[in-house]
């Protein structure tokens, strides 16, 4: 951003050179003494006309601002004034910008230069000082102002600096980002906890699982647990046909993850299954999708007297086992279906040592990471886990209280492999598509502020340090349409020194 320096106007009757004074010297011979119109505009063209063509409220320079014109009477009330032709030199200003130029510039004849901060510059035309109100005029050239200014006030000036698209911007880079599934960021879990605060009509669907005391502050769901049977059984009807909490989970997550026209859920297990246990992610947990080949359940096997309802104290065995799941991505490509997106099998495992004998895997169920399910085969959890599964028809079983124990139960045992409590690990994935933007902050450019520390005294003129060798700290990047209007803003870590010796590029990377 430029620091614009506004010239202090004289008020009418103050003398502007010499013994020149506005309100009563500047006429023609024989003309009479008439007082300036303070509103109209001086035209050089027309040389020095007292009524209708000069505004005493700008400063005024006789060198620079258009010499007398041959046999035009001399001025009354002051000697004639010789004038002298004056040296033409200097680039072109840069398009859209205001010249940045104190007072303290002097020219070479003496006087200052005085700048109008309103005045945009078409490239394509050189400029002087020439001109109404100090402005100057498209065609001429700069005055001679010594060159070591004159180049810092034109490069070292600018508000705004437009990206070369094939250069500077790179569009559409796509990268997929992984993290923590769960609230903390971590992608470990470790303490679970259900909450009292579901009623007993929703506990006989599902179990929401938090990560810590649920009315503690902080403490958030993290996934639910469910139990489904294909045709009700392990759960009570209440008199209503065909309507129990288990075959209502069963139908719920058929419809959703299988194809149309399926009317059971697969696995290598033991085949076609009736009972399945679900493991849902929370939605807000799983930005896209959970992250294939970067989960691992651990599940405690259960103790042999588990009780009819699991709601009960469902105990985990004193042996201590631990069976570890993970999905089979690292030697299965999958399979796709039109409903559930991509398909993996569950199989006994562990991130860190991939799957356990992967010639004859052991299939525990699938997982659908693009809904963000994992769906158990019972009848295998049964057999590996001692899960008894109640399928009695008319009682409620809540099976799925079960499953929550293993898994909490898990978290109270060590891992021999790490020396910490067996955790549910998982992450989730997005992809990201992305915008690079390359801010190129060459030597001469972003050298000046607005910043009130670059100017003292009453007229707001520069520091003379500042004149000579600017420094600024680039802390903010904004980016801007062709209206110049705000579109994003981009914030640099730390502030980066910025002079005529030094040069930055700095990436802004847009995420959509």
């Amino acid at each position: 951003m430029i620091q614009l320096i506004k010239n202090k106007y004289p008020a009418i009757g103050q003398t502007f050179r010499g013994s020149y004074n506005p309100a009563a010297a500047f006429r023609p011979a024989g003309f009479p003494r008439t007082a300036f119109d303070t509103f109209e505009t001086f035209t050089p063209a027309n040389g020095f006309d007292p009524i209708s063509d000069f505004t005493p409220r700008v400063p005024f320079n006789p060198v620079f601002d258009e010499p007398f014109n041959t046999g035009r009477p001399p001025i009354v009330g002051g000697p004639p004034v010789s004038i002298p032709t004056p040296v033409i030199s200097g680039p072109t200003f840069p398009i859209g910008v205001n010249p940045f130029n104190p007072s303290q510039f002097p020219d070479p004849y003496g006087g200052f230069p005085q700048f109008n901060p309103n005045e945009i510059f078409n490239p394509a035309d050189t400029v002087n000082y020439r001109g109404p109100r100090g402005a100057f005029v498209p065609g001429g050239n700069f005055p001679n102002i010594p060159n070591r200014y004159l180049q810092q006030a034109v490069t070292g000036i600018g508000t705004f600096s437009r990206f070369n698209m094939a250069e500077d911007v790179l569009q559409q880079q796509t990268e997929i980002v992984t993290g923590g599934v769960w609230s903390s960021g971590d992608a470990s879990l470790t303490t679970f906890f259900s909450s009292s605060a579901q009623t007993t009509s929703q506990r006989r669907y599902y179990v929401e699982v938090y990560d810590g005391i649920p009315s503690a502050e902080g403490s958030a769901a993290q996934f639910s647990l469910a139990y489904g049977h294909a045709f009700g059984s392990g759960s009570d009807s209440q008199g209503q046909l065909n309507d129990s909490p288990s075959r209502a989970i069963y139908s719920q997550y058929r419809n959703l993850l299988l194809t149309p026209g399926t009317s059971r859920f697969t696995t290598y297990g033991s085949g076609s299954t009736n009972s399945i246990y679900a493991i849902s992610f929370n939605r807000n947990r799983l930005k896209e999708r959970l992250d294939p080949g970067n989960f691992e359940i651990p599940l405690a096997l259960i103790s042999g007297s588990r009780p009819v309802n699991a709601t009960g104290s469902v105990a985990i065995s004193s042996s201590n086992v631990v069976f570890t799941l993970i999905d089979d991505s690292s030697i299965n490509t999958g399979s796709f279906t039109a409903t559930g997106g991509r398909v993996y099998n569950i199989v006994s495992g562990s991130i860190t040592s991939g799957v356990h004998n992967p010639s004859t895997p052991i299939y525990y169920g699938v997982s659908y990471p693009d809904y963000g399910a994992v769906i158990l085969d019972g009848n295998v959890l049964d057999q590996k886990l001692n899960f008894q599964t109640g399928q009695a028809t008319s009682i409620e079983a809540n099976n799925h209280f079960a499953l929550f124990r293993s898994i909490s139960g898990s978290g109270t045992l060590t891992n021999p492999t790490t020396t910490d409590p067996f955790g549910f690990l998982a992450r989730n994935s997005e992809k990201i598509t992305s915008t690079h933007f390359f801010v190129r902050i060459k030597n001469g450019q972003f050298n000046y502020t607005n910043n009130p520390t670059f100017i003292t005294g009453s007229n707001g003129d520069v520091l003379t340090s500042f004149l000579t060798d600017p420094v600024t700290y680039i802390t903010t990047i904004g980016l801007y349409n062709d209206q110049q209007e705000l579109l994003a803003i981009a914030k640099v870590s730390q502030p980066i020194l910025k002079s005529f010796s030094r040069e930055s590029l700095i990436r802004v990377k847009l995420d959509f």
